[in-house]
């Protein structure tokens, strides 16, 4: 169901997806609703295009942690590539290091 961000105070959310047409925007929620999936919409900027690339508008999707795996389920089940699970700082460092380097 969609809430606005106050309705999670001061949780950290997750984002999952970024929706980059108002019909793509608005099936989602339609989706994440029917789904009864607790999330928030904002719309923000981001940066779009291969060779010239420009600041675009979206709607951001965002849910709490502990629901973003099966939100990313739903939505790949119905089509959307979600976000990639975001990496810590530390996570990544230690996945680039190498033995001997």
């Amino acid at each position: 169901m969609k809430r606005e961000p106050d309705h999670f105070q001061d949780r950290e959310l997750e984002l999952v997806y970024i929706a980059k047409k108002l019909s793509e925007a608005q099936a989602l929620e339609e989706l994440l609703t029917s789904a009864g999936v607790d999330y928030a919409v904002e719309a923000d900027q981001y940066f779009g295009g291969f060779i010239f690339q420009q600041v675009r508008m979206g709607a951001f999707f965002y849910v709490l942690p502990e629901g973003a795996a099966s939100a990313r389920q739903l939505m790949e089940a119905s089509g959307y590539r979600p976000q990639e699970i975001p990496i810590s700082p530390i996570a990544q460092a230690d996945s680039d290091s190498r033995p001997g380097t």
